[in-house]
């Protein structure tokens, strides 16, 4: 599951009968319509980041984030930022694939020995139910009232924190002139061999935009594709790498910035043509051991400067402006921002979307790129 931008960009500053297409028309549960047990809407965050700091310093100076991604690296940029910012924090960043991270704090809950203070994951279904369970500190980060509405619990359980957005991508040195226009044309046959893409069937977020491309291009297209030799790994930095590195001509399933040069296009679609986007959650456990250092945490990544930072151009802040050449992620229909936690909210039909996948691309082979980290990673 990815979460983080690639392997070499930062962190922050960088199915119906058989899957019917309309499948995902439900409704995520509402995490408007109880602020559940124990929580209270409470008032923004009015200390600055130095005073916050000294307070954390106070409590004891420590903070556990469990973050989704695909290799350690890709906190690099994270924990520099942060440490150059608040140098006597101790700080753990633990990256992970978010279905490993969610199901690891479920039992770490069971069995009453969590870790992480802070979650920051793709599967944003979690915070709904996290939410209703009581699990997480009601908290709104300085910042907060600046954050797009939809981007954020109204009571404070959770925030997004970053934009994410995934499309395809292509070499420029690779197609030449002949760039492919859409995902339409990955099926054609002169690209067989050329191309690499995660698994979507490994990660739900790709999963997520190979069920648009279907509903856009139908099963005949997804056919084709399956016969075009695609080279699939697992973790969404790989599409990216195998352009960048020359080895393949195109990538699916992988983010990027719009309007960033270099040996890999991320292709921002036209308004005909789909691509996913989220915001990317993070919470503050209830049962946190630093809670102070968590909300330092949450308020830093929230600020105008971090914000501006994004690697992408895009902000979870209404009052971050865009660089020229992109509106705000929420401008974009066709980024399906809002169909995103509906997706996810029907695990049902998300599995047989993944196990129709397996049928066209075979199944999911290879160890996950951040190994196999344990049930307390990060203790």
């Amino acid at each position: 599951m990815t979460d983080l931008p690639s392997r070499r960009h930062l962190l922050a500053t960088g199915a119906g009968a058989a899957l019917g297409l309309g499948a995902f028309a439900a409704t995520a549960p509402s995490a408007a319509a109880s602020p559940g047990p124990g929580s209270t809407a409470g008032a923004e965050e009015t200390r600055t980041l130095d005073e916050l700091y000294q307070a954390a310093l106070a409590e004891g100076g420590k903070l556990v984030i469990y973050a989704g991604g695909d290799v350690s690296s890709q906190a690099d940029g994270l924990r520099s930022g942060f440490r150059s910012r608040f140098p006597d924090i101790d700080l753990t960043v633990v990256v992970d694939y978010s279905k490993f991270h969610d199901v690891r704090v479920d039992n770490q809950f069971a069995t009453d020995t969590l870790v992480p203070d802070v979650v920051q994951l793709q599967t944003v279904q979690d915070f709904v139910s996290w939410k209703q369970q009581g699990r997480l500190l009601a908290y709104k980060p300085a910042g907060y009232s600046k954050v797009y509405a939809p981007f954020k619990d109204p009571h404070g359980a959770w925030v997004a924190v970053q934009v994410s957005a995934f499309s395809y991508m292509y070499g420029p040195a690779a197609v030449g002139s002949d760039a492919p226009r859409s995902p339409l044309d990955l099926a054609d046959a002169k690209w067989k061999g050329q191309i690499a893409s995660s698994y979507p069937h490994d990660d739900d977020a790709v999963l997520y935009l190979y069920t648009l491309y279907v509903e856009k291009y139908g099963w005949e297209w997804l056919a084709r594709v399956a016969a075009q030799d695609v080279q699939f790994a697992r973790g969404s930095y790989t599409p990216r790498d195998a352009v960048t590195s020359g080895q393949k001509a195109i990538g699916v399933g992988g983010s990027g910035a719009a309007l960033a040069t270099g040996p890999a296009k991320w292709v921002l679609p036209d308004e005909a043509t789909p691509f996913m986007s989220w915001g990317q959650r993070a919470a503050i456990l209830k049962q946190a051991k630093h809670p102070t250092a968590a909300k330092l945490y949450l308020s830093w990544r929230l600020s105008v400067e971090q914000q501006q930072a994004a690697t992408n151009g895009w902000s979870v802040r209404t009052d971050v402006t865009p660089p020229a050449g992109l509106k705000p992620i929420w401008q974009y229909p066709n980024g399906n921002l809002d169909g995103f936690p509906r997706f996810m909210a029907d695990r049902a039909a998300v599995e047989r979307w993944k196990q129709t996948f397996a049928l066209y691309f075979g199944e999911v082979k290879g160890e996950p790129s951040p190994g196999w980290l344990g049930l307390h990673p990060g203790a």
